[in-house]
């Protein structure tokens, strides 16, 4: 019997172990696919507001933003997208239930004063279709980002023509630098 329930516990330390090694790995290889993708959106971003101001960033998140999230997606065999409790875009930005969850914790933790940048979640989740690995990173708003997504007073005109246009239901606005944005997230089938 004590051979027995040793044999157990060994296997249930090696099995978890083995757990916390896969999840340090995923994690790790999400970090270097969201590190990137999130710098050449940056860059992207400053490059339209140089070439033609803040209305011009709008194209970036509208078009060439999900384009890059659905190339990803597609060479690594992940879901990749941008996700925030006040979607712009309800199509592509609706959170699902992990994702609020994690969205509300990041809320919580940069209200108790940690850094933007290390806002950062992962989970190995039991879902109906079988083990899912679930993967954030916080996008907190920069003080440039306040011409789309700031208060109604810091937004200009045509900018907000725009985004009317482009986006009659959007609710990503009312926001000043430092809070959270939304984030960057991976689903990854195991």
């Amino acid at each position: 019997m004590k051979k027995i329930v040793f044999a157990t516990l060994v296997t249930a330390f090696t099995t978890s172990a083995l757990a916390a090694d896969d999840l340090n790995k995923y994690k790790d290889e999400s970090r270097a696919v969201v590190g990137p993708f999130v710098q050449q959106l940056t860059a992207e971003n400053k490059k339209a507001v140089q070439e033609g101001g803040p209305e011009s960033a709008i194209k970036v998140c509208k078009d060439i933003a999900p384009k890059m999230a659905g190339d990803i997606s597609r060479q690594q065999g992940w879901k990749l997208t941008r996700v925030s409790m006040k979607v712009r875009n309800p199509l592509l930005g609706t959170p699902d239930a992990w994702e609020q969850k994690t969205l509300k914790q990041f809320e919580a933790r940069l209200a108790k004063g940690e850094k933007p940048e290390t806002l950062e979640a992962a989970e190995i989740v039991k879902e109906s279709n079988g083990k899912t690995f679930r993967y954030m990173k916080g996008i907190v708003l920069q003080p440039g980002c306040v011409a789309c997504h700031g208060k109604k007073d810091d937004i200009p005109a045509n900018v907000q023509a725009r985004l009317a246009e482009d986006y009659p239901h959007d609710q990503a606005t009312g926001y000043e630098p430092g809070q959270l944005r939304g984030g960057v997230s991976i689903k990854r089938p195991l």
